[in-house]
């Protein structure tokens, strides 16, 4: 696919279009960089380590991705100049983003009266002001494509709560008005920004609450199971295709059912 500005044609469009997957070595990042990919498109994932985690190995039962299908780059999302650095190597090796997935996202969990400033300030810059930073710098190109889809990650925790959270719910709740805003900015573009909001996932940072208390939140979901990452790319990946051009705005809750009424 041409790497200039114009908009492009029907046949070229679904050549495979550049994907951008932060927080894309392991876990739900992971598996949406693995659903583009194997949908043919051409995907970029960045974390703070630079690697492409199970993505890039040579022992895949399918063989490992090409430098022409996958990129993997270091990038901290709380930094300006890396985060500017990463789309200016994506853009010069493949041109424009045309898909976003801002996924990359940590916690410091702490009731409220432990919680430091720092806690606070670093859950709020990487989740909520990260996603931002990535957005508005690959949103420039999408402008001039007059295309692209920008899918938020957020949590069940936005809507329902939970104790010791509050810099992680508050920060992923930011998340919903972020995109309900931008996709009235861009909608005349044909640009589309939603958000999709998992429930539990079977992922580290779920693993690291141990067995115990996996399984008393897992009492409360009605379908009575945690969520495998590929079931929450699914989502992504069906909010990043054409079948989904006329949804914008909109949050999709991937929870087996924990937050409804949320």
């Amino acid at each position: 696919m041409s790497g200039s500005d114009h908009p492009a044609g029907p046949q070229e469009r679904h050549a495979g279009r550049v994907v951008l997957v932060t927080g894309g070595s392991r876990g739900i990042g992971q598996a949406c960089a693995a659903w583009f990919l194997h949908h043919g498109d051409r995907v970029v994932v960045t974390s703070r380590s630079g690697s492409a985690g199970a993505l890039g190995a040579s022992d895949r039962p399918d063989g490992a991705f090409g430098e022409d299908r996958l990129m993997a780059l270091a990038c901290d999302v709380t930094r300006p100049d890396q985060v500017d650095a990463a789309y200016a190597t994506v853009e010069a090796a493949w041109g424009p983003v045309e898909v976003i997935v801002a996924n990359a996202g940590i916690t410091r969990d702490a009731l409220v009266l432990r919680m430091t400033d720092d806690a606070w300030d670093e859950v709020v810059a990487t989740n909520l002001t990260g996603a931002f930073r990535v957005v508005k710098r690959g949103l420039a190109k999408m402008l001039r494509l007059h295309r692209g889809r920008i899918i938020l990650v957020s949590s069940v925790v936005a809507t329902m709560g939970s104790a010791g959270q509050v810099n992680y719910a508050a920060a992923k709740a930011g998340l919903g008005g972020m995109a309900r805003s931008l996709a009235r900015e861009v909608a005349s573009r044909s640009i589309t920004v939603n958000v999709v909001a998992p429930g539990l996932v079977e992922t580290d940072m779920l693993g690291a609450l141990g067995d115990d208390r996996k399984g008393q939140l897992e009492a409360l979901v009605p379908l009575g199971r945690t969520a495998e990452p590929g079931e929450i790319a699914e989502a992504v990946g069906f909010l990043a295709s054409d079948a989904a051009g006329y949804i914008t705005g909109a949050v999709l809750p991937v929870d087996g059912g924990l937050a409804m009424g949320g």
